[in-house]
């Protein structure tokens, strides 16, 4: 593992992991100034407008403005999400050329972070890539550009060859490559993204990425298995069994659902398999009776601070979308749009624009729980 990771981890900001520290939590102010209702599209529109560079040599970057400034792959990743999704092709390839340019490695994959002008961490993060390749295969179908579908494609090689692992539970999503070996496993289960995992199949016609999903399931039901909410970081050891950890190498910090884990759900949800849904519904009852909704938990759901972030409340919502309880999945969705507005983050904002526009469109592929309403 490179030194710069390893240091990344210790500060809790992670590569990939799209964590910010607990400082950065989205908790509320005091002003409690009403904020407009707004669309989808509307959220959508706002975070590119509010993230993304719009001119000059760095047009296309997604800055992170209340973390330094910087840029991460992930958050590339969401932008190509978002601009693929609202149909806006200039901000796609604004977005999609700055990143291949600053961030590509040799490899194909793409390094994690960057600031003040060049890469500072080169470790490539899975679910970043992930989301990337994926969006580049919406784009290339969304604006008929062949050369998207291909880099698409390409990049999801890419991942499949260097950032998976078989082990007794299948084929398993790694979080880099310094997870790489015979066992055991880094996990982190919300970094899996089953509708990505379908899309890349299909586009791809390998087989591994079918795979993926299988073992991706299997990991995750025995997650949930095990405890009510799943944790940041679990570890898939050599037997097949799954244990969380306070970290991504466990040796340090806290076992907690927080600023990962938050995904799972809106992941799982994303997905047009009853499977997968089922899945994202079983957190709808360990997030239940909370209001307001701390962001950081421990695996039973009890309240670790009294942070928030839109996060928490789409992840709610798309478990709750997914058990049919449509009412308390737009009050959710409603809170988190609040919230982003109210106290405005890299982050909650990203989260924010994907949960709306993934439950409440078909626009990212997906099979919007919450369409129409």
């Amino acid at each position: 593992m490179a030194t710069a990771t390893v240091a990344a981890f210790a500060t809790g900001v992670l590569p990939g992991g799209g964590a910010p520290a607990p400082e950065a939590a989205s908790t509320p102010g005091s002003s409690g100034s009403a904020v407009p209702a707004r669309s989808a599209t509307e959220i959508g529109t706002a975070f590119l407008a509010d993230y993304v560079q719009q001119g000059g040599d760095d047009a296309g970057r997604v800055v992170r403005r209340d973390q330094g400034d910087d840029t991460v792959s992930e958050g590339q990743a969401y932008g190509m999400l978002v601009a693929a999704a609202l149909g806006d092709e200039k901000s796609f390839a604004s977005i999609w050329t700055w990143t291949k340019t600053n961030l590509q490695r040799s490899d194909g994959l793409m390094a994690w972070q960057w600031k003040d002008g060049a890469v500072v961490d080169p470790m490539p993060a899975s679910d970043a890539d992930v989301d990337m390749a994926h969006a580049l295969v919406m784009a290339g179908a969304t604006f008929d550009h062949p050369s998207w579908t291909t880099a698409g494609e390409t990049l999801a090689g890419h991942i499949i060859d260097d950032l998976t692992a078989q082990t007794p539970d299948g084929r398993i999503l790694l979080p880099g490559p310094w997870a790489q070996g015979d066992g055991p496993w880094s996990y982190n289960a919300s970094y899996a993204a089953p509708s990505s995992f379908q899309a890349l199949a299909k586009a791809t016609g390998d087989d591994r990425w079918s795979q993926l999903l299988a073992g991706t399931r299997t990991v995750t039901t025995k997650i949930l298995d095990s405890s009510a909410l799943p944790s940041d970081w679990s570890q898939v050891a050599a037997d097949g069994s799954v244990t969380p950890l306070p970290g991504p190498t466990g040796s340090s910090g806290t076992v907690q659902y927080g600023y990962d884990a938050g995904r799972v759900a809106i992941r799982f949800a994303q997905s047009c398999q009853p499977a997968d849904t089922a899945i994202a519904a079983r957190l709808a009852g360990p997030l239940a009776d909370k209001d307001p909704l701390p962001m950081q938990l421990d695996l039973g759901g009890t309240a670790l601070n009294r942070d928030q972030s839109p996060l928490g409340y789409v992840a709610r919502a798309a478990a709750r979308a997914s058990g049919s309880d449509r009412a308390g999945a737009q009050a959710d969705l409603a809170a988190a749009d609040r919230l982003a507005q109210s106290t405005p983050t890299y982050y909650g904002a990203a989260w924010d624009a994907l949960g709306a526009l993934s439950l409440q469109t078909d626009a990212m592929g997906s099979c919007p729980l919450l369409k129409g309403e």
